[in-house]
């Protein structure tokens, strides 16, 4: 009996794309195999966090790194460390912020959900600019001149929010940031492929940059990066770290904490919540190796082959029109006809609640739109995907 079938849990066909809430996607063997070694085994954690940094560091072009439980414990440690910098004092008082700047400049146009994480270290968030290209208003978005007139004494941090629409362009904030030697965050969750992107940001001249480490790496889905400047991420996994230990017997690695530089180390940090496994780390350092070793091409190549694959299996399906688009992860569109029975969020909703469970992507049902991501898919579920919308587009 599977451990699924024990707990009464229902697997799926994830058609959305490795979203948490769908619990991400597929370990690979090798991945699985390496999380499963590390389990069998006792380690010095730190030295653990510390030899995936060095690799980590490498592929992103940093000067440090660590994992971290997620793209949005990167962005709740980076938040931490630029507030604190490397006082013990200030990090056991966070997320009491007296004494120490706690704003963070966002662009209005680019909050979102996940910025939560930001606010959970007690930091305050400065929204900048009026999305009037978004509003319908106008055309244009936040510039320069206002992050940098929003800066203050209290600027602890600015955080960017990547996507290939987003407004200023990240060297034009960095410089306006630099100009007043405040640290530039970027969340780039979800900003891989192109694998090129790992050192992007970091050479576009951020301080600190996230990724998840459960999406296109394909690691474990509660793994993420932290990357960039070395005081930072020291401060990062300061506020990480168990260190419950005395000073006289803590001996860090040095490549990740100059003790040195501390005049005491902090009681377990605001990042506590957020801590990593061996498994986790191993997990993640192999799954990095795997996606590294894949071209962009090869990997969209792959992706392809799934999609196409349903395409075949759907054929010409009753008031919707099949698209398959391109990119480095093409994803098929079912484009539903106004006489359709269903609207595109009711299909979806069918198709949850179906035998097998199949999830699409909703993002743009409201245009009448349904999208399929191969990315947690198998070629050999096109078939079973088929068999489940097809009955639902007739009368």
């Amino acid at each position: 009996m599977s451990i699924f079938s024990e707990l009464g849990v229902r697997t799926i066909i994830n058609c959305k794309g490795p979203s948490t809430r769908l619990s991400g996607g597929f370990l690979a063997p090798e991945v699985a195999a390496a999380m499963r070694e590390a389990g069998e085994h006792c380690v010095d954690i730190a030295e653990m966090h510390a030899q995936a940094g060095l690799f980590l560091a490498g592929v992103t072009g940093a000067e440090a790194a660590m994992v971290t439980s997620g793209a949005a414990a990167g962005l709740l440690l980076g938040t931490a460390a630029c507030m604190t910098g490397l006082d013990p004092g200030r990090m056991a008082r966070l997320p009491d912020t007296a004494g120490m700047p706690d704003e963070v400049i966002m662009v209005r146009s680019q909050r979102n959900f996940y910025d939560h994480a930001v606010r959970t270290t007690g930091a305050r968030i400065v929204e900048v600019g009026l999305p009037d290209r978004y509003a319908g208003a106008g055309v244009r978005d936040a510039e320069p001149w206002e992050i940098a007139d929003a800066i203050t004494p209290r600027t602890a941090a600015i955080l960017y929010v990547q996507s290939g629409s987003a407004r200023p362009p990240l060297p034009d904030v960095v410089r306006v940031a630099h100009a007043a030697n405040i640290p530039v965050i970027v969340d780039a969750a979800g900003s891989l492929p192109p694998a090129g992107n790992l050192k992007r940001f970091i050479a576009e001249g951020a301080d600190l940059v996230t990724f998840s480490g459960g999406k296109a790496i394909g690691g474990p889905q509660a793994s993420g990066i932290l990357a960039g400047r070395r005081d930072l991420i020291m401060a990062a996994i300061l506020q990480n770290l168990d260190l419950d230990i005395y000073w006289k017997q803590w001996t860090p690695p040095p490549s990740m904490i100059d003790k040195s530089r501390l005049r005491g180390a902090p009681p377990h940090g605001i990042g506590r919540p957020c801590k990593v496994g061996k498994e986790t780390i191993a997990g993640l350092v192999v799954a990095l190796k795997r996606f590294l070793a894949e071209s962009d091409q090869a990997r969209a190549e792959r992706y392809l082959k799934i999609t196409q694959a349903l395409q075949r299996a759907l054929g010409t399906p009753d008031h919707a029109r099949v698209t398959v688009g391109g990119g480095l992860v093409p994803k098929l569109e079912l484009h539903l006809a106004p006489g359709a029975p269903r609207t595109a969020l009711e299909l979806c909703i069918e198709l949850e609640k179906g035998d097998p469970a199949v999830f699409a992507d909703p993002s743009r049902v409201e245009s009448g739109i349904i999208s399929f991501s191969p990315m947690c898919c198998r070629e050999e579920d096109a078939p079973r995907i088929a068999a489940r919308v097809l009955p639902l587009l007739r009368y």
